[in-house]
């Protein structure tokens, strides 16, 4: 058995900035709670590898691991994938965008399978990330509707 979770979040802004923002991996420690850095090993064309490092947890371990984004603007879908997958035998995330009314609908969906030696299985762990998604999408829907309306209120903006 594998663990699945698909999450989405209705965010009051154009697709170009919810993408643009939610994309920049340089600001994703800004962007989540959870992240205390992002470090871009490798960039070619649209293909990022690179290393997230968490905030300590309730025990003040670090964890950190290495994964690889490619983006495809044209159809606002991004594949991701664990390349360093510790306690998971794979990792495999996709994120898509869709207009939707005035806003945007951004979708993460996770696939993965955790290895025999982990701390944990599949079903804890598809509740830990749902649980962290719900959490992460929202904050992240505030931002970015910040964002929003900051780019909305400027000199000769709609």
């Amino acid at each position: 058995m594998a663990g699945h979770t698909e999450n989405s979040i209705w965010i009051d802004a154009d697709i170009d900035l919810v993408w643009a923002i939610t994309n920049d991996l340089d600001g994703w420690p800004d962007l989540f709670t959870e992240y205390a850095s992002v470090e871009i090993l490798e960039h070619h064309d649209q293909t990022f590898r690179f290393r997230l490092t968490m905030h300590p947890d309730a025990n003040g371990k670090v964890w950190s691991w290495v994964s690889q984004r490619t983006l495809d603007p044209d159809k606002h879908r991004v594949q991701a994938h664990r390349v360093e997958p510790g306690p998971f035998e794979f990792m495999n995330i996709e994120w898509t965008y869709e207009p939707a009314g005035t806003g945007t609908r951004m979708r993460w969906v996770q696939d993965f399978h955790m290895r025999p030696d982990a701390p944990v299985d599949d079903e804890w762990m598809t509740n830990n990330i749902n649980n962290n998604t719900r959490r992460e999408m929202g904050v992240i829907r505030e931002k970015v509707e910040r964002a929003g309306r900051a780019v909305n209120s400027l000199p000769g903006q709609t």
